[in-house]
């Protein structure tokens, strides 16, 4: 067989000889275009000749910008630089997150026999994993491992933690560690002229550089942490502080494995309500001790103290309108945004309450009238369930919000607060119902609690996943395996928003039961 000539292997092009190709991803606020910049600079001014290309991300953290870099000594023949970086042909990779790492790897972007893999530890986690309603953190450990097989060298560090001690930014101590990685053929001082000729942040950038060139000539260099504030102590009058005191004795009483627990659980209804419903909180939280077994480490009081304070601090309109018109709400914010006394923060809130949460905040026999009211629960939902946007920075916003929320004292005469109790008493009933005859899933019923959280079309979904998954410990309570298969119902059902996952697990539940 005769090969036509296109198709015989044409000779290496020389000029492609000597070409160091660099590539790095990273996301918005992360100084990639600086970083690039930067290496540019570098490079020129040490008699290469470069070129930069990016192919921009996605938003919202579903994908990282692909700066590219390469260069070359400068010759009388010019070199041929690609646009983009191609698998199996990159000898430096920088990352600015450590999962952007692994998809450098998946990429084929990083080889064992030319690539060094310069990362970052931290995570800036990404859409896919926030949706998830359990934990949907992606596992940092198998990148690690994944990265000490498909890099020649790997160099790894918390960078953007070290820059922000130093007062910059990650690209800052990215570039230090590419300084001090010895990949390219330039001196330190080289790297730090090409952060003096930028004119903006220069003392910041380099004592972050400083700390990326330690980190990755093997020092052990520590981020600075922040100074740790005390707890705040409540704080009111003396006949209030005195009823806290015997509360927190109380919490303080219960065997040790709950009463840490019992103590924040305290904490959090006191806050939500006031001292009178701490204390119910308390007497529910002693009678399942009342109950409990020495001999499993009270863990059934532990639970129900974690998992009693969650379902008595539900959301609704009244505490997110509370929680949005804090003091410290907005100093964290400013604090986050880092606004200083001569900028103006402008903050919009985005309020979309449904017809039930309405009806939940009336009193309770009117709120059950309305919603057993197609034609009202329809009038509500046509003047509510719609999309407001509320500027807080503003009197007129605020102030709605802080009224709202100061209507947490008739909180207790509302029909969401009574059906919220109503669910409870369930929950705990039927946890209660299983305790003789199998305490392990006495527990795992507990910790079923854990699906209902959140605000509005969230509590909603909650809610129904949560009656799914006790359906299904129903069929399964007789088995001896019954509090394993709980406990797999209530992981089924964390791992995706729309219950794909919970509706399999079931499916299999009925096959066999």
């Amino acid at each position: 067989m005769t090969l036509h000539q296109s198709f015989v292997p044409a000779t290496p092009d020389p000029s492609m000889a000597g070409i160091i190709k660099l590539a790095c991803l990273a996301v918005g606020g992360q100084g990639g275009g600086v970083l690039t910049g930067w290496i540019e600079t570098v490079a020129r001014a040490n008699g290469y000749v470069c070129q930069a290309t990016s192919v921009a991300g996605v938003a919202q953290r579903t994908g990282a910008t692909v700066y590219y870099v390469e260069m070359a000594p400068a010759s009388a023949r010019p070199p041929i630089f690609s646009l983009a970086p191609a698998a199996g042909d990159v000898d430096i990779m920088i990352s600015a997150e450590l999962m952007e790492a692994g998809r450098s790897i998946m990429r084929g972007f990083v080889t064992p026999d030319r690539t060094v893999l310069i990362t970052s530890t931290h995570r800036a986690l990404a859409v896919s994993e926030k949706m998830e309603p359990g934990d949907g953190i992606a596992n940092g450990a198998e990148v690690l491992a994944a990265a000490d097989i498909a890099a020649r060298r790997v160099i790894t560090a918390d960078f953007d933690a070290l820059a922000i001690a130093k007062g910059s930014v990650i690209s800052a101590s990215l570039f230090g560690a590419l300084a001090g990685s010895g990949a390219l053929p330039f001196a330190r001082e080289a790297f730090e002229a090409a952060i003096r000729s930028g004119g903006k942040g220069i003392e910041g950038s380099l004592r972050a550089f400083a700390a990326g060139y330690e980190a990755a000539q093997g020092a052990t260099v520590a981020p600075e942490k922040p100074a740790v504030k005390a707890p705040i102590a409540p704080k009111g009058p003396a006949k209030l502080m005195a009823e806290w005191a015997r509360l927190s004795a109380r919490a303080a009483a219960l065997p040790d494995s709950a009463a840490e627990m019992a103590l924040l659980g305290l904490k959090k209804v006191v806050d939500f309500q006031d001292l009178a419903y701490g204390a119910d909180y308390l007497t529910r939280v002693e009678a399942v001790l009342a109950k409990d077994t020495p001999a499993k480490g009270h863990a059934l009081t532990r639970e129900a103290a974690k998992y009693i304070a969650n379902a008595m601090c539900y959301d609704d309109v009244i505490r997110v309108a509370d929680l949005k018109t804090r003091a410290h709400r907005f100093d964290r914010i400013r604090a986050e945004m880092g606004v200083k006394d001569k900028h103006v923060l402008q903050l919009t809130e985005f309020m979309h309450p449904r017809a039930e949460e309405i009806a939940g905040m009336l009193p309770a026999k009117l709120g059950a009238k309305v919603e057993a009211s197609p034609a009202w629960m329809a009038r509500l939902d046509r003047w509510f369930n719609k999309g407001r946007r509320l500027r807080t920075d503003g009197l007129r916003a605020y102030l709605m919000l802080y009224v709202l929320g100061g209507l947490k004292s008739r909180r207790r005469g509302t029909l969401r607060h009574k059906q919220e109790r109503a669910h409870m008493d369930r929950w705990l009933a039927v946890a209660d119902s299983y305790l003789a005859q199998n305490y392990d899933l006495a527990v795992e019923i507990l910790k079923c609690r854990r699906l209902v959280k959140g605000y509005s079309d969230t509590h909603a979904r909650g809610l129904s996943k949560f009656d799914k998954v006790l359906a299904g410990i129903a069929l399964i309570a007789q088995r001896d395996d019954a509090a394993d298969w709980a406990r797999r119902l209530r992981e089924a059902a964390l791992k995706d928003e729309e219950g794909k996952a919970l509706d399999g697990a079931l499916a299999t539940i009925r096959s066999f039961a």
